[in-house]
């Protein structure tokens, strides 16, 4: 198994000659690393002008495992090669290493580099991935591969420290600036690389412009957009190097399946913390909730949603300052709720849309509270008080419809709770707990703090969490509470479940994405006409499920029996839980080359993908976006177009074989003049929630060709 480190981007607000003076120091042996015991060099080069020096050395490595694996491996020591190269004129040092002992059943493999901060060149950055390959180890593989990733995320962890200590060290002898290196003005008979002089005239270091020393954003300029380590501390939190690793890789890995819109940080960190840092599983539960948003127009819905009336009079919910913590307070009085009322007035999915409207509300909140506490806040705190619930509260409907939001809050904002506080308690709550609880990911439970009757107010209570000049009126506390008291829905405000389902349906139809079915044999097409040469058809989906080809053909002539659809994007939607559709048309009977054309080469998309492009059109007429199925005889059809080919494919389904893709899509055709190069001429990218990729919007598009962006 290969066990791999990234690490952020660390700089040091020094300039990169003093850095090298000061990394040059840890050699031949360091004490701050007591597992570096020592080195030699057993290669050294330099160029003729001083400008490159290259080091190759063997070094020495005690690594503290047991004895007992010591001895059935052999060997008291390990021992790396490191090669260094350092290049004065562009001022970078590029080190490399892999080890020597074992390598044939381990594969160590690590790079670093100090490279000159993009926007300061008075600063330093460095950078370091490795990767470890466990083959075989005498039947140790498991413990071998944890004792090596707890020694490598110490030595990580001490790596900023060693060069901290030598240039105090430096410091202390008077050393605070060495000149950048000239090349000589007369050729040197000397071999030895040329000594830079020290000295004790330090120089003020200007941040960057737009920066200051206490706050470090996102590095600039860079294709990986990669994350700094401060900018981490400050607004992310505290993360051990393993867990920095883990968010950069994920991040990375988003970047080359959802090109143009990646989450913030802090959403990619939840998603890690609540899958114990797995990036596979957590990549999984992303992919799946960028899909969802996507598809339920999740998005823009603080702009979007309008609470009805009903909600502002008879929901008893709000947010209500902050905790001791500063995060974000939300006060639930869910025992005034007429939870049966609201739900036969307004409908499940109504009160589903407003709870997420809740969480949307509580994501900006916690980036508000960061910039005014200084300090990372990523979840919120919400107290629910009880009093007043009944059995009334247990009505089967009522408890179905919390359990939806339960899960579809769970599933899509995991790590946004970072408290809850129920209060007053009373006898039927344990009722509702055992129906509910068994929804509730255990991660979660963890933060209940259940106190029955006035239980809160003792020590150890409210008080604890909540500031008393916070702390609601109602709850014995100094603030005024703005949280509606709820009351009985009259009953004529009910309304039918015909009426609800036609509300609730309308409500879905909102969103611009439609969900397609891709079936073994059975492609789903979408049927453009463009009247106007060089309008530009762009296009946005996501591969929810399976693999799938991605193509586009042109014809003169319509397929005989289709609707023609010169505005896709104003298609209905079906509502949740509907059945997908599945389109084809393209004739059984056309010839690819007679009959119509490929204008775009064939695009493979894996599953969990996210796929945007353009098509700027030459010719006016008809052009068919198609998702194929992707397998031997999907990919043979996808290629050659054919009708035998698409014969072989119905076989296979007739089979039996249960294949059957998902994609979700939008499409809209652009007039030439109206279209900006990139994806953020599409709605779905203007969203508070994602971030586009700056490598994205500064694309440019050939007037006379096409583009696939993956």
């Amino acid at each position: 198994m290969v066990q791999k480190y990234q690490s952020p981007v660390r700089v040091y607000k020094f300039p990169f000659e003093l850095i090298m003076a000061a990394y040059v120091r840890r050699f031949p042996s360091c004490p701050l690393i007591p597992m570096f015991v020592c080195s030699e060099v057993i290669k050294e080069e330099e160029s003729e002008d001083g400008a490159t020096h290259c080091v190759q050395r063997r070094c020495t490595v005690d690594v503290d495992a047991p004895r007992l694996l010591k001895r059935i491996a052999g060997v008291d020591y390990l021992y790396f090669i490191q090669k260094n190269t350092l290049d004065r004129r562009q001022r970078t040092l590029h080190i490399e290493a892999h080890n020597e002992t074992f390598s044939s059943r381990v594969m160590v493999q690590e790079h670093c580099s100090y490279t000159v901060h993009p926007e300061n060149e008075e600063w330093t950055c460095f950078e370091q991935s490795a990767s470890l390959d466990m083959k075989s180890f005498f039947g140790f593989e498991s413990t071998a591969e944890k004792i090596a990733m707890k020694q490598y995320a110490s030595s990580i962890s001490k790596g900023k420290e060693m060069v901290e200590y030598y240039l105090k060290e430096l410091a202390d002898e008077g050393i605070t600036h060495v000149p950048r290196w000239a090349p000589p003005l007369v050729a040197t008979s000397s071999s030895s690389p040329p000594q830079l002089p020290a000295t004790s005239c330090a120089r003020p270091i200007p941040p960057p412009s737009g920066r200051t020393d206490t706050l470090s954003d996102t590095l600039p300029g860079s294709p990986d957009d990669k994350l700094d380590a401060d900018y981490i501390r400050r607004y992310l939190g505290e993360l051990t190097p393993l867990q920095e690793s883990c968010l950069i890789r994920l991040r990375q890995g988003l970047q080359e399946t959802h090109k143009g819109k990646i989450p913030k940080e802090q959403h990619v960190l939840r998603f890690l913390r609540s899958r114990d840092f797995s990036v596979e599983k957590a990549r999984e539960a992303l992919c799946h909730t960028l899909t969802w948003r996507k598809q339920f127009h999740i998005d823009p819905l603080l702009s979007s949603w309008h609470c009805p009336q009903l909600l502002h009079d008879y929901y008893t919910g709000g947010w209500h300052h902050h905790d001791n913590d500063g995060r974000p307070l939300y006060i639930l009085r869910l025992g005034q709720m007429d939870t049966k009322g609201l739900v036969r007035a307004l409908g499940e999915e109504t009160l589903l849309r407003h709870v997420l409207s809740i969480n949307e509300e509580g994501l900006r909140r916690c980036e508000e509270n960061t910039n005014v506490f200084g300090k990372p806040i990523s979840c919120w705190t919400c107290l629910v008080d009880l009093e007043g619930l009944n059995m009334r509260h247990l009505w089967r409907p009522g408890v179905k419809a919390l359990l939806r939001i339960i899960e579809v809050v769970e599933a899509n904002y995991p790590e946004t709770l970072g408290r809850l506080l129920i209060l007053r308690a009373p006898r039927v709550f344990p009722v509702l707990w055992t129906l509910v609880s068994p929804f509730i990911d255990e991660n979660t439970r963890r933060k209940f703090l259940i106190y029955a009757g006035n239980d809160f107010q003792g020590p150890g209570g409210l008080q604890e969490y909540i500031s008393p000049d916070i702390i609601p009126d109602f709850l014995g506390g100094e603030s005024m509470c703005e949280v509606p008291e709820g009351g009985v829905v009259p009953k004529s405000l009910y309304r039918t479940a015909e009426e609800l389902e036609s509300e609730e349906s309308r409500m879905w139809t909102d969103t611009i994405y439609k969900s397609a079915s891709v079936l073994k044999g059975a492609p789903h097409e979408v049927l453009i006409k463009i009247s106007e040469p060089s309008s530009v058809i762009t296009w946005d989906f996501d591969v929810c499920k399976g693999d799938v080809v991605f193509n586009i053909f042109h014809s003169r002539r319509a397929p005989q029996g289709t609707h023609t659809l010169a505005n896709p994007h104003t298609h209905t939607h079906a509502p949740p839980g509907a059945a997908s559709n599945n389109t084809q048309l393209i004739d059984r009977s056309w010839v690819l080359g007679q009959d119509y054309s490929k204008v775009e080469t064939a695009l493979t998309c894996r599953e969990g993908e996210s796929i945007q492009g353009t098509h700027v059109t030459r010719w006016p007429g008809f052009y068919i976006l198609q998702w194929r199925f992707h397998g031997s005889a999907a990919a043979s059809a996808a290629c050659s177009g054919s009708s035998l080919a698409r014969v072989d494919d119905m076989l296979a389904s007739l089979q039996g074989a249960p294949h059957r893709c998902r994609v979700l899509y939008y499409t809209e055709v652009l007039q030439s003049q109206h279209f900006r190069g990139s994806m953020s001429s599409l709605e779905s990218s203007h969203s508070g929630f994602s971030q586009l990729s700056s490598a994205t919007t500064s694309s440019s598009q050939s007037h006379s060709s096409s583009t696939l962006s993956r």
